[in-house]
């Protein structure tokens, strides 16, 4: 008898939702409705617009800074799929690597490397530091080490 009553209230309560109605939730439905898309999509062809057959480039930078000490350079340029290019900086040890490299789509990346020594050693600046401040121990033992 208890399972024809909770049956009985289950079908009351769904009928009463329907014919009460709930409102539409207030964001947009998650899915489009059926049929809104085609079933076959359509491939679209590639954009050529901006391509370019044969890419150039050119560039170039050299940094000389006398207080940090920090001299580099690096020039590259590309012609179609080839890129070639070096740089350079100065070791810690006053000597200079330079880099020789090449890019392409046969021999992939290829770089030299090539160290030369300078006249001078470079040093870079050391920054001065005080001497921590020495704290005098208390006498006796410490409230929590012992």
């Amino acid at each position: 008898m208890a399972l024809k009553i909770a049956v009985l209230a289950t079908v009351i309560a769904a009928a009463h939702a329907i014919a009460v109605g709930y409102p539409a939730p207030a964001y947009p439905a998650y899915r489009p409705a059926l049929g809104a898309y085609p079933a076959v999509a359509k491939v679209a062809a590639p954009y050529v617009g901006d391509y370019d057959p044969n890419p150039q480039y050119s560039y170039s930078y050299a940094v000389a800074d006398a207080v940090t000490g920090d001299n580099k350079s690096q020039q590259e340029s590309r012609s179609g799929d080839v890129v070639t290019g070096s740089y350079s900086l100065i070791e810690p040890d006053g000597t200079q690597r330079v880099v020789e490299y090449t890019a392409d789509p046969v021999n992939g990346f290829n770089a030299v490397v090539h160290r030369q020594p300078l006249g001078a050693k470079v040093i870079a600046p050391v920054a001065k530091i005080a001497a921590p401040l020495a704290y005098p121990r208390l006498a006796g033992p410490h409230p929590l080490y012992g």
